[in-house]
């Protein structure tokens, strides 16, 4: 009997032991903190170019152009199963877009969109959530050009073209159901050293449709956006410093019936809104770069002619379509911001004209209807110049001319309003 009484022990144990680990087991499956993990480590050191060169003639439907450039590129999403995102991004060398379309005789519409960008971080959740502990450094230039080099260009049917040069970007999106809400976490560092530059410009005879010209340049950016079930909570980290941050348009012409050319350059930016949630921002912006954006227009003959500059050193949205907003912002500028706008034309009807600069904005509000409930912390330094300036002349004859400049150090507002 002395001999048994260890066999049933030993029996007991193992038994016991495959229970235990068989209940180890079916609990981690059941665990809703089962999530997919991106590691993510991207070093670009060389320069990326991308070139289009168009060259018709006659053509009577649509010349439609894209154009772009990145020096390190992560895109993901997760649907049902959470995911965290570590990521660490770096690009040290140029990184440039250039568009350059001949177009002869008659053009139908034009497209033509033209993006180069540093550093490019993009993540989606859908009936989960998403966190994400995202560095982004940028030293090298970025650059987006794109011109009409044709000046006897006829666009019969108008059309749009723009540049967009950006130096660090993260977007995120989150969404959910009341049985499996969304959450878009975490936090993204941004720091931008090398130069941005964007550049559109276009010489042409006619164009009787509406016709719009856009730049835009960004040091460092970030974008959050969740639709109803969802909420978010993330802390942004930005510095801007270098060369500058550069928007320029220039259009130039013979007769224009509805003509556009908008320029914009943001030296950091940060925008969140959120739906049928809370939202939480930390925000810490850094600038020390030159932000210009500058836009000329000129139309010997014109219907409706409209020329814009907006430029700024930080920039912060923060907005809810519910109850809870919180927001904990924190802005220095210490470089130049300059906003340029003119418009020249000879004869013709409505000419708009308006340039905006800040040193540092911020814009926060919470949904009335919902029972808003805003808290704001917010703290702004302005060392920069801050220059807005709008010219419009008019050398023969017209019907309206609407112009204004504004020029602000620090700004913000924070209100609850209706949907």
């Amino acid at each position: 009997m002395a001999r048994l009484a260890p066999t049933r022990l030993a029996g007991t144990i193992a038994a016991t032991a495959l229970c235990v680990a068989a209940a180890a087991e079916a609990s981690a499956q059941a665990q809703p903190q089962d999530r997919g993990l991106v590691l993510n480590e991207q070093l670009n050191l060389g320069d990326v170019i991308a070139g289009q060169r168009l060259n018709v003639v006659n053509v009577s439907d649509n010349v439609a152009v894209s154009n772009a450039a990145m020096g390190n590129a992560l895109v993901g999403g997760a649907d049902g199963r959470a995911v965290d995102v570590r990521s660490t991004q770096d690009t040290q060398g140029a990184v440039v877009a250039d568009t350059a379309l001949t177009l002869r005789g008659e053009t139908g519409r034009v497209n033509s969109l033209t993006q180069a960008r540093g550093n490019y971080l993009a993540g989606t959740a859908v009936n989960t959530g998403i966190d994400v502990d995202a560095a982004q450094t940028l030293d090298g230039a970025v650059t987006a050009r794109s011109r009409i080099e044709e000046t006897g260009a006829r666009l019969i049917h108008g059309g749009y073209m723009s540049s967009d040069a950006i130096g660090n970007t993260v977007a995120l999106g989150g969404g959910g159901t009341a049985a499996a809400r969304g959450a878009v976490t975490g936090r993204a560092d941004q720091t931008s050293s090398g130069e941005i530059y964007a550049e559109t410009e276009a010489r042409f005879t006619y164009a009787p449709a509406q016709t719009a010209f856009a730049s835009q340049a960004s040091a460092n950016a970030v974008q959050a956006t969740s639709t109803p079930n969802a909420h978010q909570d993330l802390s942004v980290r930005q510095s801007a410093s270098g060369a500058g941050v550069t928007a320029w348009t220039g259009v130039w012409a013979g007769n224009a019936w509805d003509i556009a050319a908008r320029s914009r350059a943001a030296s950091n930016q940060a925008a969140f809104y959120n739906q049928g949630g809370s939202l939480v921002v930390d925000v810490d912006q850094q600038n020390e770069a030159e932000a210009q954006s500058r836009t000329e227009l000129s139309s010997y003959d014109f219907g409706a002619a409209y020329a814009t500059a907006e430029a700024v050193g930080n920039e912060v949205h923060a907005g809810n379509n519910d109850i809870y907003v919180s927001i904990d912002n924190a802005q220095m500028n210490t470089g130049g911001v300059t906003a340029s706008a003119g418009f020249t034309g000879q004869n013709g009807y409505d000419a708009y004209v308006g340039a905006n600069a800040a040193g540092n904005a911020v814009t926060g509000f919470a949904c009335s209807d919902c029972g808003g409930d805003l808290n704001a912390r917010n703290v702004q330094t302005n060392m920069g110049d801050v220059r807005a300036t709008a010219t419009t002349t008019i050398n023969g004859w017209g019907r309206n001319v609407v112009a204004g400049s504004n020029a602000v150090g620090n700004t913000a507002s924070f209100y609850v309003t209706r949907p």
